[in-house]
């Protein structure tokens, strides 16, 4: 440990363990200490720490070309990533922009959704929706569109217009005697109560997490929401906007979460396990009209970065791409996921305090409650999610604690995200260090 950090780390308060090596699903820190990372840091290690494939990659790719400026070159690296991410896009989407992460990619899009809809002629849309209890970034524009109610409040000032409407969280808002698919049609027709709210031609795009991600705890969607999220975008001439930078990329058991669903997005936001950490990376996937509307009137996206398309960024993603692909991993996540699911159940389903058991893939969330019959939350003063992140880290697990699900304040979770490598003595591993902490953190 450093006696004295010049970093403004996440905390001012305490300095965290130094992490000086990675293996698989362990981290180990400079004490020694190994920790078994059941979050991918934010589901972003999918590939577990230090693969080999991916390493060498890395490695090759900086001897070869480090950086090229996107307004001098294109890259090999960043050619041949666009061509793959699109072999196997949903249905319309032709053409990827390459960025450094989730939050830039988010603006991109926003700011492409802007742009298209100027050069079809439709300047006057300029709305966003989005829904509550979402998240899809820290940069301003980003936020605003997120409906984090925590993350935004010291910021709102400065953040842009934006609608939030109904989230499709069913343990929460679900009614008693509403079947999931008349749940999902009301949840899906406030979006369309929300454009109505406005002139006509005014919204630009709806923005939604495919299968939500920890800030609200691994939600997925009921069957049909999305359909319908799609008929009202298409009735409306509003984009939609899928963000996967959490939930994509194999993390649920299909390469997209949006596969599972049925449809396609106009823009699909995907990052995260893109790049799998070895690599700071993020994508559009755009659909054809998108791009020809803009090469076909002004020409150019009056967007950039001067990282864009980084070519050892794009050598690190081809090489995820390439293991997720030969290597069996989308399968393996469906199979594991699976496996993960029973064990949660079997430790947790008769947890006093576990209301909720939720997630697809390898990417599941407990959610804590005070009372399972009324669903009370614990009083967010406890901040039992940080109780149960620390009770872990203290017996050598990792995983990603939120509070927050209900009205941005109050509610409690923890999700795991294990690497698709993970084994099934490991799963084992994390569940039962999982309930320990659990236990721990209530017990305090």
């Amino acid at each position: 440990m450093l006696h004295e950090s010049r970093l403004i780390h996440r905390s001012l308060h305490t300095a965290p363990p130094v992490a000086v090596a990675g293996d698989g699903l362990w981290i180990t820190d400079s004490e020694g200490r190994r920790y078994a990372d059941a979050c991918g840091g934010a589901a972003v290690s999918c590939l577990g720490h230090a693969h080999p494939a991916i390493v060498a990659a890395v490695r090759d790719q900086v001897g070869r070309l480090e950086y090229a400026h996107t307004g001098f070159f294109s890259s090999e690296p960043a050619e041949r990533l666009a061509e793959v991410l699109l072999t196997d896009a949903p249905a319309g989407l032709s053409h990827a922009y390459i960025v450094s992460g989730g939050s830039e990619a988010i603006e991109a899009a926003l700011k492409l959704a802007r742009q298209y809809h100027v050069e079809i002629g439709e300047p006057g849309r300029a709305r966003f929706v989005a829904r509550r209890q979402s998240y899809h970034g820290n940069t301003l524009g980003a936020l605003s569109v997120g409906g984090n109610m925590a993350r935004r409040a010291l910021y709102d000032p400065i953040l842009i217009p934006a609608g939030h409407v109904d989230p499709c969280f069913a343990y929460r808002f679900r009614h008693d005697d509403e079947t999931e698919e008349e749940y999902g049609r009301r949840a899906a027709d406030s979006l369309e109560a929300e454009i109505a709210r406005h002139p006509p031609g005014t919204v630009a795009a709806f923005l939604a997490e495919t299968v939500v991600g920890a800030t609200a705890g691994s939600v997925p969607p009921v069957a049909g929401y999305f359909r319908r999220i799609r008929e009202i975008c298409d009735r409306h001439g509003v984009l939609l906007i899928l963000d996967e930078v959490m939930c994509g990329m194999g993390r649920c058991g299909t390469l997209h979460a949006c596969d599972a669903e049925g449809i396609a997005p106009d823009i699909l936001v995907v990052a995260k396990g893109l790049g799998a950490g070895f690599q700071p990376l993020g994508a559009l996937l755009v659909h054809e009209r998108i791009v020809r509307a803009i090469r076909d009137g002004s020409g150019a996206f009056q967007h950039g970065h001067t990282y864009a398309a980084h070519p050892v960024a794009c050598a690190a993603g081809l090489a995820v791409q390439r293991v997720l692909r030969t290597d069996g991993m989308i399968a393996r996540v469906a199979a594991l996921g699976h496996g993960l699911e029973a064990r949660l159940v079997e430790r947790f389903g008769n947890h006093a305090h576990v209301g909720d058991i939720r997630g697809r893939g390898l990417f599941w969330s407990l959610e804590l409650v005070a009372d399972r019959a009324s669903k009370a939350p614990f009083d967010p003063a406890r901040r039992l999610h940080a109780q149960v992140r620390e009770a872990a880290m203290a017996r050598g697990l990792l995983v990603y604690p939120m509070g927050g699900t209900i009205d941005g304040r109050s509610g409690d979770h923890v999700t795991l995200a294990p690497p698709f490598t993970v084994t099934e003595p490991e799963l084992d591993l994390i569940v039962t260090r999982l309930g320990e902490a659990v236990d721990a953190a209530l017990a305090s």
